[in-house]
């Protein structure tokens, strides 16, 4: 016999799905077959897996302990978030949510299973400071929220708890969340403007292409910027991103005929190469540098209507000195 006390992270979830991560070896069937069978009990009664769980209920197993393993699987355990050791740059934390910046170099998330992404670093992050504990991470595990490109840095959106995760993705879903960037482009430019369009991914090729006129899968993106300054033949850009899809900011500005200066994939590479030589410079200077929450109630009422802001990295703001001072080749 097992019994489980259902925690904060779990609460608000289906008896059932609860049920099928922590066994998550066992079929539907099984589970429903010891649900009918009194065999797993939800606070000492007979449940049929719809019920929603609270924080403090009890789901009782009438299983040998052998059992439960078997259909455990492969347990996840802190062993398994052994990165290696540094110190994230955390912005703001709270119970439920917290918001790194990311520097530039770093996956948000794994591209392949031996990968080392953010979330890894994230989860190491939160067993050490006692967070969360492994037996946590058997039925939840925290995650980031929204992706920015390996050579992108700035604001990463990460929930702590199942409250947290579920509120900041609602957020970036409904687009109540503004999310702002910075970037050196090439060339001169003075107005702000909306860009609208549409956008469509080549998986094969990773690498997106803007259209002007609607098409079949293609995604509808928005984006607007400001031109903060202008020296030289370079602009940097504060950039809103009202859409969020895969290499908009770096496609849409491309498209327009500002590619942003250390694009590899959109760029243009003969000023990258100058920038390489020069700066050693090897990913865009795009920077995801503030998010402005909505009203919000509830548990995430702490951060409702508040600012975040990560400092521009200091190599972005080297190179633009040197560009403001004319020392360009």
């Amino acid at each position: 016999m097992r019994d489980i006390t259902i925690s904060g992270n779990d609460a608000g979830q289906r008896m059932d799905k609860f049920l099928s991560k922590y066994l998550n070896e066992a079929g539907k069937g099984f589970i429903y077959k010891m649900l009918r069978k009194k065999n797993i009990l939800l606070n000492g009664k007979k449940s049929d897996g719809s019920e929603k769980l609270c924080d403090g209920d009890i789901v009782r197993m009438y299983l040998a302990d052998d059992t439960i393993e078997k259909f455990r699987g492969r347990k996840l355990t802190g062993d398994m978030y052994k990165v290696p050791d540094i110190e994230l740059d955390v912005i703001y934390e709270d119970d439920n949510i917290i918001l790194i910046n990311k520097p530039a170099g770093m996956l948000t998330q794994k591209a392949k299973p031996d990968d080392i992404s953010l979330n890894e670093y994230l989860i190491s992050y939160l067993i050490k400071n006692k967070c969360i504990t492994e037996d946590d991470l058997q039925t939840f595990k925290p995650s980031v929220c929204n992706r920015l490109d390996r050579n992108t840095s700035g604001i990463v959106l990460a929930g702590k708890s199942l409250k947290g995760l579920q509120v900041l993705s609602d957020m970036l879903k409904q687009r109540t969340m503004d999310k702002y960037y910075y970037c050196l482009v090439r060339g001169k430019m003075i107005d702000k403007k909306e860009l609208k369009g549409y956008l469509i991914k080549d998986s094969a090729s990773n690498k997106v292409t803007i259209l002007y006129k609607e098409k079949k899968d293609a995604s509808y993106i928005n984006t607007i910027y400001e031109p903060l300054e202008t020296r030289n033949n370079v602009t940097l850009l504060k950039v809103k991103l009202v859409t969020g899809k895969p290499h908009q900011i770096r496609a849409h500005l491309a498209s327009d005929g500002h590619p942003i200066i250390g694009d590899a994939k959109y760029g243009d590479a003969k000023i990258n190469k100058q920038y390489l030589k020069q700066f050693g410079l090897k990913h865009q200077l795009l920077h995801a540098g503030i998010v402005k929450m909505p009203q919000l109630e509830g548990e995430l009422s702490n951060v409702s209507g508040k600012t975040y802001e990560a400092p521009i990295p200091e190599m972005f703001m080297n190179i633009w000195n040197q560009v403001n001072n004319g020392n360009m080749e």
